[in-house]
Formats: C-alpha cells, sequence, structure tokens
C-alpha cells in the first residue's frame, strides 16, 4: 500500500482536508486514516487506506481520489 503523508490533500470533487493520523482498526487491525475538512464545520471523519490511495474513473480518466498538496 502506498505511503499516505500526513497532511493537505484534494479531494477529486475539489475540498480540501487534512489528514491528522494513520491508525489501525481496534479489531481488524485495517489501517485507518483520520482526517478534518478544511471547510464547513471542519468537521473529523475517518476512512480506511486502502480507500484512501484509491484511483478512479472520471470522466473517462483514471485520477487519484485523494492528492497530496502539501504540509
Amino acid at each position: 500500500m502506498e505511503n499516505i503523508k500526513i497532511g493537505r490533500y484534494r479531494h477529486f470533487k475539489g475540498n480540501e482536508y487534512e489528514v491528522l493520523y494513520i491508525a489501525k482498526h481496534s479489531e481488524t487491525l485495517e489501517e485507518m486514516v483520520v482526517y478534518r475538512a478544511l471547510y464547513g464545520e471542519r468537521g473529523i471523519w475517518v476512512r480506511p487506506a486502502k480507500m484512501w490511495n484509491e484511483t478512479i474513473e472520471r470522466d473517462e480518466r483514471k485520477i487519484k481520489r485523494f492528492e497530496y498538496i502539501g504540509e
């Protein structure tokens, strides 16, 4: 699995997020990304790392779900 850096990311739909931690699920030990929205109420969310690193198809192009944009 590709390494996920702590820092800012842009979702393919345009919003920005900050990865705060990489955690493990207490039962399955699956890696999870703990992140904060950098807009609106700035909610804290969790998503499986595998899903964070996914490449998706959009308008007949393959793109990353989240793109690292810096610290």
